[in-house]
């Protein structure tokens, strides 16, 4: 289902997974760009291979986005660029 659908529609359960991935893609790039501050603080194998994972998962979220017509404001993941900031 594309958010603009969403945007559209009155059903609950839209309202719900739209606020769902925004609160979820906000948090996971709070995590992340905490995840990159630990890795030049630290930098740990751990701490490397955590911010790695993190620049993963918020590629594959914007990828996704894109591919499904999602803006990167509806997932909350704007302004946030993996290959720059999560390296």
């Amino acid at each position: 289902m594309r958010i603009k659908q969403w945007k559209s529609s009155q059903n609950a359960e839209c309202n719900a997974a739209r606020d769902y991935l925004k609160d979820l893609g906000l948090l996971i790039k709070d995590l992340a760009l905490e995840a990159k501050t630990q890795s030049v603080e630290k930098s740990t194998d751990f701490s490397i291979g955590y911010m790695a994972g993190f620049h993963r998962v918020v590629s594959l979220m914007q990828q996704q986005a894109e591919t499904f017509g999602i803006s990167m404001e509806d997932i909350g993941l704007e302004n946030i660029d993996p290959d720059k900031e999560l390296v």
